[in-house]
């Protein structure tokens, strides 16, 4: 049920969105950025279920906690990522965007280079 009402107060919005971008632009800006930050809110709801889920797979499978905070870590950066470059990108501000989406993707590398350690030194010792 959510996701249809999250759906048709999409389509709502741009609709209305859409019938002020010949007039005042700034106005279907702003409808877009308050409908995202509805939308935004609304999975932030959600959000916890999934984290209450991955630290129950992490005490299933035996492993470090720290793993399990990365990885909700990096669902964060992705998001956020996502949803500011989508704003900016609405708003005519392609390069801004590309830019948000480009320090994510580094900041997710950076978040993933102990992992990637800590699984070369597994797989090193494994091979000695």
């Amino acid at each position: 049920m959510d996701m249809l009402r999250i759906g048709i107060m999409g389509v709502a919005g741009t609709l209305l969105a859409i019938q002020f971008k010949s007039g005042k632009s700034e106005y279907g800006i702003y409808i877009t950025v308050v409908l995202s930050l509805i939308i935004f809110f609304s999975v932030l709801g959600h959000i916890g279920t999934i984290v209450e889920t991955m630290k129950g797979i992490g005490r299933f499978i035996q492993m470090d906690q720290a793993y399990i905070g990365t990885l909700i870590k990096m669902l964060g950066i992705t998001y956020i990522a996502e949803f500011s470059s989508g704003i900016c990108k609405d708003a005519g501000y392609q390069t801004i965007a590309s830019q948000i989406e480009i320090f994510g993707k580094l900041a997710v590398m950076l978040l993933s280079l102990p992992i990637l350690m800590t699984l070369l030194n597994t797989i090193r010792e494994f091979l000695s």
